[in-house]
Formats: C-alpha cells, sequence, structure tokens
C-alpha cells in the first residue's frame, strides 16, 4: 500500500495522469485530422495540373494553392516568350481563378512563395504583384532558383484562408 500523503508519490500521479491526458488529446486530434478530409479544387478558368498534384486542396478552412506558372488555361499553352511582368500577371490570374472556383478571392490569401529564375527581376514582379494586394498583403518569401517548371521566369505558391 502506499502513502498518497508522500509528496514524491503525488508528483507521480500528477506526472501520470497528465501523460494519459496527453495520450487521449493526441488521439483525438488525430481522429479529427483524420475525419476533417481534405477537398480537391479545380476549374477549367486556371492550367490543368501537369503532374500528380491538385490545383488547389482544402482542409477545413484553409486553402492550399498549388504554384503556378505563366500557362494561358484558354490556349492550354505556357507564355515562353513573355517578360517577367507579362508571366507573373498570368501566374497572379491562374491563382485568382482557383481561388474563385471555391467562392475567395485574392484577399484570403495569407502567404506566398514566389519563385524567381532571376532575382535581378525581383522590381518588376513586384510591381505586378503589389497590384494584386493593394491592402493587408499576405506574408510572402521570395527566392531565386536555378530552374522552374517549363523554363518559367517566375511560380508563385499561396495559402488562402476562408474566414
Amino acid at each position: 500500500m502506499h502513502d498518497d500523503g508522500d509528496p514524491e508519490i503525488r508528483s507521480m500521479i500528477r506526472f501520470h495522469a497528465a501523460l494519459a491526458l496527453a495520450g487521449t488529446l493526441l488521439l483525438a486530434t488525430q481522429a479529427i485530422a483524420q475525419t476533417a478530409g481534405k477537398t480537391v479544387i479545380a476549374t477549367p478558368n486556371a492550367p490543368e495540373a501537369i503532374g500528380p498534384y491538385s490545383q488547389a486542396i482544402k482542409v477545413g478552412n484553409m486553402i492550399f494553392l498549388a504554384g503556378q506558372v505563366a500557362i494561358d488555361p484558354k490556349t492550354k499553352q505556357f507564355m515562353k516568350d513573355a517578360n517577367i511582368e507579362d508571366q507573373t500577371r498570368q501566374v497572379l490570374e491562374n491563382l485568382k481563378a482557383v481561388l474563385e472556383a471555391d467562392g475567395l478571392t485574392m484577399e484570403h490569401i495569407v502567404s506566398t512563395n514566389v519563385f524567381l529564375k532571376d532575382l535581378n527581376e525581383f522590381g518588376k514582379m513586384n510591381g505586378v504583384y503589389g497590384s494584386y494586394f493593394k491592402t493587408a498583403p499576405p506574408a510572402r518569401a521570395t527566392v531565386e532558383v536555378a530552374r522552374l517548371p517549363l523554363d518559367a521566369k517566375v511560380e508563385i505558391v499561396a495559402i488562402a484562408v476562408r474566414p
């Protein structure tokens, strides 16, 4: 028989109770995540996926948008000869079309990652980018990369949140 008045035993009982509670919370969180599921968002108004990925995935109130390059969804052609401004504009229009397929706007974007072939073109890209995010622009990371799909000059990935 143990002495519940012993501080060391009480501490051990509290530790085990906390451990059991943490385990229960972990299992409950995993169960919720598994049943929450994910929904594919797709639209013909943006380029079709050119690989095993979705234009966007919705989980709860978050929408994870795949990276877009300057493919015109009407012609299905990559704008290979377009300048950085025109490519950026098409990329943002593609992201906008995917968001609209789920009833959202560019204002719902909270984070972007911009991949540039040439960081010297940042200013030109940024001018076009800024015209799409006039108030409360999303958090952003911009990096120069060695190469992008289709030898694009820019690719943008985004995360949006439904209020």
